[in-house]
């Protein structure tokens, strides 16, 4: 993977997340993405007009219903994405901010950030979108 497939590899990382982050938007136990290629997204209309062929990129930001516990029991489930503090590898990483770069905070001192406590936020991978989407609906059906 050198730089001659490099667009692929950004194209890939945007597709997935596109296509996880509809997925996320029409789940029942998610209360709300950010995402920009989303239509219902604040940026959605920048995005198509100034990013290549309207993708945006590969990190996805949502919040599940059921607060911190309910991020933490979806976290614990996962099974393929791995749980880390970086994006844009060629892996699926996810964060819970909650309990992972914001742990000494309580949930008041988190909203007074910006922080809620059951946001989630995820960088896909080059994994397979199918793969990725099955994964998160698993962890899902724990929280």
């Amino acid at each position: 993977l050198g730089l001659e497939t490099l667009p692929l590899r950004v194209e890939r990382h945007c597709d997935n997340a596109q296509k996880v982050a509809e997925f996320l938007d029409a789940h029942e136990k998610v209360s709300h993405v950010i995402y920009a290629g989303l239509p219902n997204d604040k940026y959605h209309e920048l995005a198509q007009k100034y990013m290549d062929k309207g993708r945006t990129c590969g990190v996805i930001s949502f919040e599940l219903t059921g607060g911190r516990d309910a991020a933490v029991r979806f976290m614990d489930g996962l099974k393929l994405a791995n749980i880390a503090t970086h994006v844009a590898a060629s892996v699926t990483m996810v964060l819970h901010p909650a309990s992972h770069t914001h742990r000494q905070m309580n949930d008041e001192q988190l909203a007074a950030a910006g922080v809620p406590a059951e946001l989630v936020r995820m960088s896909c991978g080059l994994e397979s979108a199918e793969d990725l989407i099955a994964d998160i609906a698993q962890a899902l059906d724990k929280v």
